[in-house]
């Protein structure tokens, strides 16, 4: 039995980057941490929420590339100098990513009791009629 790929159907045509981004996706990192949500906001909205409990503002940063939001974290030399007994709280550096879909842009983020919401908006995309003017062959 052969594998059927979206590249191979004849009725999508240049599909092979969204296969490819599915496979990418599949390879994801199955680390849990940080732990998140993702909800759906409005018809057109969406916010995901990161759970950063002991990360600061300035531990983290988010930045958009090639279509994939990336929030990263890594607490400050301050943090890491102190002596715990117990250590409970996860404090590693961590990376996290989101495929985001053509149209979909990055609102604002916003840090509120240890929770990191970060809105994302999509924008209704735009219908295009095209007509191909046919050419009569120099036969």
């Amino acid at each position: 039995m052969t594998k059927s790929t979206l590249g191979t159907h004849p009725f999508l045509l240049g599909f092979e980057q969204l296969e490819r981004l599915v496979e990418r996706t599949a390879k994801a990192s199955g680390d849990g941490y940080p732990p998140y949500n993702i909800e759906q906001t409005s018809e057109r909205s969406y916010r995901i929420t990161l759970a950063v409990a002991g990360f600061a503002e300035d531990d983290l940063s988010i930045t958009v590339e090639d279509n994939q939001l990336v929030v990263r974290g890594r607490q400050s030399e301050a943090a890491q100098e102190r002596v715990f007994l117990h250590r409970g709280i996860a404090a590693r550096q961590f990376q996290r990513s989101f495929v985001l879909a053509d149209g979909v842009e990055v609102g604002e983020a916003v840090m509120e009791n240890g929770l990191l919401h970060i809105d994302l908006s999509r924008q209704p995309a735009d219908s295009v009629v095209q007509t191909i003017r046919i050419k009569r062959s120099g036969k």
